[in-house]
């Protein structure tokens, strides 16, 4: 693996980045995916679950904040399909590649407002957002996490998920004060962002919640 660091400072030009063509609620692009990484590169190092949508509404732009008990089944399924079993989906096709590597990495991005402790706490910076079916579904890929941490415990495979904190993207109509860039790359030596987890070394952490400030409580 490329150390975290090095593999921003390198040019563009120097990355072989290949494109693949997935949709996380289309099984069939799912299969198509997993036959070409296996085809192509015979395993998968590391998969980053990162597809997700947000459907409460205009959620951050305070024109329509549904309570909990107003949220329509529908939109609890829709969000589901992508955010929960979108991640599954993706996850159990692959994890035959993931387990052909020597180091097999899954961060499932997650959210602080998943975290069920900070979701409780009145006085958690995001405490007015009670999005029912964003927040549970969230709070589900960290049960996915947890226990698909614990069947995968005797293998290489670590499994965790990660908190990028509040960044800038369309799903919050990039009202978010972190970039991209922040959300993702490691920014001090105790940081557990995403590429940190993804290039954990093999007496990392497993089954965990992580921001780029440690432990984030369930």
């Amino acid at each position: 693996m490329i150390p975290t660091r090095g593999l921003f400072k390198r040019p563009l030009s120097q990355i072989d980045a290949r494109t693949i063509q997935l949709d996380v609620i289309d099984q069939k692009t799912i299969d198509s995916a997993g036959k070409q990484i296996e085809s192509e590169f015979g395993k998968l190092d590391i998969l980053v679950n990162n597809a997700g949508i947000l459907s409460d509404g205009d959620a951050y732009g305070g024109k329509l904040r549904l309570p909990p008990s107003q949220v329509d089944i529908e939109t609890l399924r829709y969000t589901y399909e992508t955010n929960v079993f979108g991640v599954f989906a993706v996850t159990k096709t692959l994890l035959p590649l993931l387990k052909k590597s020597n180091a097999g990495r899954i961060v499932n991005l997650s959210s602080g407002l998943g975290s069920l402790t900070q979701n409780s706490d009145p006085n958690f910076e995001f405490a007015d957002f009670k999005l029912l079916a964003y927040n549970s579904s969230k709070t589900a890929v960290n049960a996915i996490t947890v226990l698909l941490a614990a069947e995968l415990k005797n293998t290489p495979i670590k499994v965790n998920a990660a908190d990028p904190g509040f960044t800038a993207t369309d799903i919050n109509q990039y009202q978010g004060y972190r970039t991209v860039e922040q959300g993702a790359i490691p920014t001090g030596g105790y940081a557990y962002a995403v590429v940190r987890l993804a290039t954990l070394p093999n007496d990392g952490s497993s089954g965990g919640f992580f921001d780029e400030n440690g432990v984030v409580p369930w």
